[in-house]
């Protein structure tokens, strides 16, 4: 299979790793935003669900380097709880007031309490643009995280960035996520529907 060189618009390192071991054997070689070595453009991602900020975010990146990109984006979604108070792709934003990691603790904790500790899970989108006339995108359950418990009871510890960490709590082991080994994280984290949708979009341009 020839090899693709694709750009995904991400500066997260963690996050670039994680996605090129989900496409590996795919002939896909990815690059991040930082390895393009040059001014990477503002995108206000104001977007109501995580497809519309991941197709703002990678029609964005195409216009500004003319290579085919691909971006993504999450929302969390929690079981029973009302859409008034649902987070979604707001989930450091509430009433309008951006939270600390410890604000978020206390408004999340409050929040699985009120509910009963509720099972949740983050939607993931990606959008990714080939050229100007071919655009593919995607918010299907097999590239969303897996259900998880939110839970009224902090985890001891937190990591500064990753707050919700110490209150998410995996279904299948009953462990906090800060318990977890790596590769159960990664068992969580992304699912292999993004290697099925670009599986299924290299088939197509193939054929």
């Amino acid at each position: 299979m020839e090899e693709i060189k694709l750009l995904y618009g991400t500066g997260n390192p963690a996050k670039l790793n994680a996605m090129k071991k989900r496409l590996s054997g795919l002939g896909i070689t990815l690059v991040g935003l930082k390895d393009l070595g040059c001014e990477i453009p503002e995108v206000v991602e104001d977007g109501k669900t995580p497809l519309e900020n991941a197709r703002k975010k990678a029609v964005a990146y195409f216009e500004a380097f003319r290579i085919p990109v691909f971006s993504c984006d999450s929302g969390l979604y929690i079981d029973g709880v009302p859409e008034n108070e649902q987070p979604g792709v707001y989930v450091r934003r509430v009433n309008g007031k951006v939270l600390s990691d410890e604000q978020m603790i206390v408004h999340y904790s409050s929040l699985a309490k009120k509910y009963g500790n509720p099972t949740a899970r983050y939607r993931n989108a990606i959008c990714f643009v080939a050229d100007e006339k071919h655009i593919y995108e995607a918010m299907e359950p097999s590239i969303g995280s897996s259900a998880f418990v939110l839970t009224s009871k902090p985890y001891p510890v937190m990591k500064k960035g990753f707050p919700l960490d110490s209150l998410s709590v995996d279904i299948k082991t009953g462990k906090y996520y800060y318990e977890l080994t790596g590769n159960e994280l990664d068992r969580l984290a992304v699912e292999d529907g993004f290697a099925e949708f670009f599986r299924k979009i290299l088939f197509e341009k193939k054929n």
